[in-house]
């Protein structure tokens, strides 16, 4: 091989080098700033969130309030208010109620207990502890069930 041939080669093999060691920091950069990107859309779904949840902080303070008045009707209809505003904020961003009617899931229902039921057939929902929420298809919490042996 001539020299002229083994300097060329060694400038190709130098700018192949360059071309992968620039490919590999931009890759590196991709990858923090779609890991930055990330956190500023979890921050911001946050913020939506907590921006929704401000009025219903208000509705509880005013029913607090309410509450240090003695003003028992005034007090009950605020504590409605603040449970409707909550629903319909979790409703308007997918947090759905799971269905306890009819028969044990144990893939949205957690059983506590098991007990004897004349009214229910075995494997029956027969109470509900806590309820469960699912968003979307995810469950968020189980529903506690009592179920019929």
């Amino acid at each position: 091989m001539s020299d002229e041939r083994v300097e060329q080669e060694t400038e190709q093999v130098q700018e192949a080098d360059d071309r992968l060691l620039r490919l590999a920091a931009d890759f590196d950069n991709y990858k923090k700033r779609a890991a930055r990107e990330r956190q500023e859309y979890v921050a911001f779904a946050n913020e939506r969130l907590v921006k929704e949840l401000l009025p219903i902080l208000d509705d509880l303070e005013r029913a607090l309030q309410a509450a240090n008045e003695h003003e028992e009707a005034t007090l009950e209809e605020g504590v409605a208010l603040v449970h409707r505003s909550l629903a319909q904020l979790l409703a308007r961003n997918g947090v759905k109620e799971i269905d306890t009617n009819g028969a044990f899931d144990p893939h949205v229902h957690e059983a506590l207990l098991a007990q004897p039921s004349e009214d229910a057939e075995s494997g029956a929902v027969i109470d509900v502890v806590q309820k469960g929420y699912t968003i979307g298809d995810r469950v968020v919490r189980p529903a506690r069930v009592i179920v019929a042996e």
